[in-house]
């Protein structure tokens, strides 16, 4: 009888031996034994920037007897861009552009003092630049009660979204999605921020959390998943813009 765990059956078995970066005329691909990799629909899976491509390529060599696509956010990530971004950058855009009308940033504490002020040196320099860079002055709330954000700021944001390609756009999306803000996805797409700066300013409330009252087996666990795919897109939105 069989004591592997039950998501191990069900992962796909390991199929190749070798792998290697491949050159395209358009960007660069990975090589499976003698066969290119596609997209799960089908698509060349080519990217852009070769030291993307060589991080794929450690993703598939890393593989044990089975795949763990829970190990390997950058191919996943690639996958999303070109199967499903790239036929659908408007909706993605618009997606984005939904998450700043209740943007993690806008939303503060009121109380403790020590929370509030973590927010205020984490979150206001975010602000203040959306304002300056992008014309985009976004209203403070207090607590978890909605306020209703400027509409031509939401527009000038979509706007800066506007000229983003399906890569790096589903990178966007990526640290949108993680972090609950749009202005911290846009700070890390044009380089006001870094990956780690970003990182700390989504976590203020749940640093803080940890601080005081310590951490959860579980939570932490959930944490790590979420920072593996959150280097995937910060790495994507180092190389490509």
């Amino acid at each position: 009888m069989s004591t592997a765990k039950p998501d191990q059956r069900q992962r796909p078995k390991r199929f190749y031996s070798d792998v290697s970066v491949l050159t395209h005329d358009d960007g660069f691909g990975i090589g499976l034994d003698a066969n290119a990799l596609k997209t799960p629909r089908r698509a060349p899976f080519v990217l852009p920037v070769r030291a993307l491509a060589e991080t794929v390529a450690e993703e598939w060599r890393g593989q044990g007897t089975r795949i763990d696509a829970a190990t390997m956010p950058l191919t996943a990530l690639a996958n999303t861009a070109i199967d499903q971004v790239a036929q659908n950058a408007d909706a993605v855009r618009k997606d984005i552009t939904a998450f700043a009308a209740s943007d993690l940033v806008c939303y503060r504490a009121e109380t403790p003092a020590g929370l509030a002020q973590r927010q205020k040196s984490h979150w206001d320099p975010v602000l203040a630049w959306a304002e300056t860079e992008l014309g985009a002055p976004l209203l403070l709330a207090g607590g978890v009660m909605p306020v209703e954000q400027p509409r031509l700021s939401l527009d000038r944001i979509a706007v800066a979204l506007g000229q983003v390609r399906p890569l790096p756009l589903a990178a966007a999306h990526m640290v949108t999605s993680l972090t609950g803000s749009a202005l911290l996805a846009l700070a890390l797409l044009r380089r006001r921020l870094d990956a780690e700066a970003v990182w700390r300013a989504a976590h203020v409330d749940e640093d803080w959390q940890i601080e005081n009252w310590g951490e959860d087996e579980h939570a932490t666990a959930r944490r790590k998943g979420r920072r593996l795919q959150f280097d995937a897109a910060a790495l994507v939105l180092l190389h490509c813009r």
